[in-house]
C-alpha cells in the first residue's frame, strides 16, 4: 500500500517531535517544518539511529515568514502533493498582553493561528481537488477552557484555534475529510519553564503528560474507521486539577 503523507508543523521538538517519530515507525511518511535548526539536528540524530530517514522531509522554516512558509508547501505539493493528513501542531507560548509590543502579538498570531488556517484551506481543498478522504487535526490547548490569568495571549490563540476547528469540520465533513481538536493539559516540552528533570518528578506524580502520550492519541485517531469521527479530545494529566 502507499504510504499515507503527513504534514507536520512545529516538528522538530515536544509534541511535534513525538508524533513524527511514532507516525513514521507505523509507516507514514513525514513532511515536517520546524524553526530550529539545533532541534533539528538533534530529531535527525534520533531519526538516524531508530533507522527512519526515508520516512522523513524537512524543511527548516518560520512560519511567521509568510512568503518562505507558503511557497515551501507549493512546493512539496507540486512535488508530492496531495497530503493525506495535515496536523497543525506549530505554538509559541505566551503570557498577558500588557507590556507586549503589537510586533510581540503579531509573531505569536502568526504562528498559533494564522499558520493554522492558511494551511487548512490550502491542504482542505487540494483533498477536495484530488477527492482524498484526509485528515486535518488541530493541536490546541485545554487553557481555552481554564483561561488562566497572565496567559491572554496565549489563551486568545488557543480559543480561537478551538472555534476555527467546530467551523471547520462542518465544513469539511461532507467532503469525508475529518477534522479533529486536540487539547492537551500539561505536557513535558520545550514550551514549558521546567527543567527537564522536574518535569520527570512531575509525571512521575501524574501531574504532567509525556509528549508521547498526545502522539498515542494522534495515532489513535488515525486508525479508526473512516465512519468515526473524534471531533474534540481533551488530554489532561490525571492530578492536574482542571
Amino acid at each position: 500500500m502507499e504510504r499515507k503523507k503527513v504534514l507536520l508543523t512545529g516538528g522538530t521538538a515536544g509534541i511535534g517531535r513525538a508524533i513524527s517519530l511514532l507516525l513514521a515507525e507505523n509507516g507514514y511518511t513525514i513532511f515536517l517544518i520546524g524553526r530550529s535548526e539545533e532541534k533539528l539536528e538533534d530529531l535527525k540524530k534520533d531519526i538516524e539511529e531508530r533507522n527512519l530517514s526515508e520516512y522523513f522531509h524537512f524543511s527548516l522554516t518560520d512560519l511567521t515568514d509568510l512568503q518562505a512558509f507558503e511557497q515551501q508547501i507549493r512546493d512539496w505539493d507540486a512535488s508530492h502533493g496531495p497530503f493525506d493528513v495535515l496536523i497543525n501542531n506549530a505554538a509559541i507560548g505566551f503570557e498577558g498582553v500588557c507590556g507586549k509590543t503589537m510586533k510581540e502579538i503579531e509573531y505569536l498570531v502568526s504562528t498559533n493561528v494564522l499558520s493554522y488556517m492558511w494551511l487548512a484551506g490550502f491542504i482542505g481543498d487540494r483533498m477536495i481537488e484530488n477527492k482524498v478522504e484526509g485528515e486535518i487535526m488541530n493541536i490546541g490547548s485545554m487553557s481555552a477552557t481554564t483561561k488562566d490569568a497572565n496567559s491572554s495571549g496565549y489563551v486568545a490563540t488557543k480559543s480561537g484555534i478551538r472555534g476555527f476547528s467546530e467551523a471547520l469540520r462542518k465544513e469539511f465533513n461532507p467532503e469525508n475529510i475529518r477534522v479533529t481538536l486536540i487539547e492537551p493539559g500539561l505536557v513535558g516540552s520545550d514550551m514549558q519553564a521546567t527543567t527537564p528533570a522536574e518535569e520527570r518528578e512531575k509525571q512521575k506524580a501524574m501531574e504532567m503528560l509525556e509528549a508521547e502520550d498526545i502522539a498515542n492519541i494522534v495515532l489513535h485517531v488515525l486508525q479508526q474507521p473512516k465512519r468515526v469521527d473524534f471531533c474534540e479530545i481533551k488530554i489532561k494529566p490525571l492530578k492536574q486539577i482542571i
